[in-house]
């Protein structure tokens, strides 16, 4: 099939970026019917790969299932056509919350979603998403890819037959929806939230009771009463769900998830049958799609807070200090209790406490200390 003049040009930068340029030779054969195992051809040039992408995501659900399938797609440009992915939308081939097991075992090569989801596998693998008080979208990147922490993540994965990268960051989140307005630590004694991770079991020692709801049963949940209240992503997504229709208050800031990364899982076996210019064609692929997806959610969330506000009237509520104070005094103590598990929980959890306080300290001089003048010199 001849390729579209961008598809080239696109694919040419890519692999100049990565210094792959011997990929678009070994592409150039053509691509044959696929064999056993996901495979085609003969010459070590001339293999190709079809592959399955699970997710937690609703179908094309913006910003993270047009993610899933955004990335797929980078796969395959980049690849030349040798590896190709075919996405299912949660439900579609599994439940969402059985993506981890199902390219554990193999039935399927690839998942997309969120380490948080898999706490019941590995507690240690929320730190890997979203911490409370913890770091944001840039500094994430910077611990997995300089700080050391992607060999810890692929040391706690290795029991599961599965590699791990970060492939997206939805940056720093909402507080959630309410039904009612939090003025006082008592206003969580009874409340039922949705809420996934290191923030629910902070919610539960607030006094709430926490349920996991996947994504696409959320707003029958909170329009029916079912829960008080939900966190799910922040204006861009919450906007798409149309949660404004079941709950009035929209709480600030996300303490629970400061700089949610994504994770593109990946049978172990499977990865590390692929020729080496594919293995990094996926692992340059989750870098690219991590930069593109944090600068979409920064550009969507700002329209999509007017829009929520001046066209469906949301009220917007900061978390009293008092509150605040208390949810970040158990946060530490819940993050801290993960770090006491075992060796590997202990590793991770003194990396990363490691890297946030290096990360604030620099921050304060820097991006916090540029924040706060820029807003001073602006009035804005």
């Amino acid at each position: 099939m001849k390729k579209k003049p961008e598809d080239q040009i696109d694919r040419g930068r890519f692999l100049r970026g990565m210094g792959l340029a011997a990929l678009g030779a070994s592409a150039a054969g053509s691509l044959l019917e696929c064999g056993p195992a996901g495979r085609s051809g003969t010459g070590a040039g001339n293999e190709s790969f079809e592959w399955k992408m699970v997710t937690t995501w609703p179908k094309n659900f913006p910003g993270l299932g047009t993610g899933a399938n955004r990335l797929a797609e980078r796969i395959e440009r980049a690849s030349g056509g040798r590896l190709r992915v075919r996405v299912y939308a949660a439900g579609e081939l599994v439940p969402p919350f059985e993506c981890f097991d199902t390219v554990s075992n193999g039935t399927a090569e690839l998942g997309h979603g969120a380490s948080y989801y898999w706490k019941g596998k590995a507690e240690a693998a929320q730190f890997f998403s979203a911490v409370p008080f913890g770091l944001n979208a840039t500094e994430m990147s910077a611990w997995l890819w300089f700080g050391g922490a992607q060999e810890l993540w692929d040391e706690l994965y290795a029991p599961f037959n599965l590699r791990a990268f970060a492939c997206g960051n939805t940056g720093v989140q909402m507080g959630g929806w309410f039904n009612r307005e939090i003025r006082s630590l008592t206003d969580f004694q009874g409340l039922v939230i949705r809420m996934p991770g290191l923030g629910g079991e902070v919610m539960t020692r607030m006094g709430a009771t926490v349920q996991s709801i996947p994504g696409g049963e959320i707003f029958q949940a909170l329009q029916s009463g079912a829960i008080d209240a939900t966190e799910w992503v922040g204006p861009y997504n919450d906007l798409a769900f149309g949660f404004y229709k079941a709950a009035r208050f929209y709480y600030w800031p996300g303490w629970h998830e400061p700089g949610t990364a994504l994770e593109l899982i990946v049978n172990k076996q499977a990865f590390e049958g692929l020729p080496e210019e594919l293995q990094e064609v996926v692992q340059a692929a989750c870098k690219a799609d991590y930069a593109e997806m944090t600068a979409e959610f920064t550009a969507r969330n700002n329209l999509a807070l007017k829009q929520l506000v001046n066209q469906h009237g949301v009220q917007l509520r900061r978390f009293p200090d008092e509150v605040l104070r208390k949810i970040a005094q158990l946060s530490e103590e819940v993050v801290a209790q993960i770090g006491t598990q075992n060796d590997l929980s202990k590793r991770i959890y003194e990396s990363y406490v490691a890297f946030r306080a290096g990360s604030m300290e620099w921050a304060r001089i820097g991006e916090q200390a540029f924040s706060m003048a820029r807003s001073a010199g602006t009035g804005q």
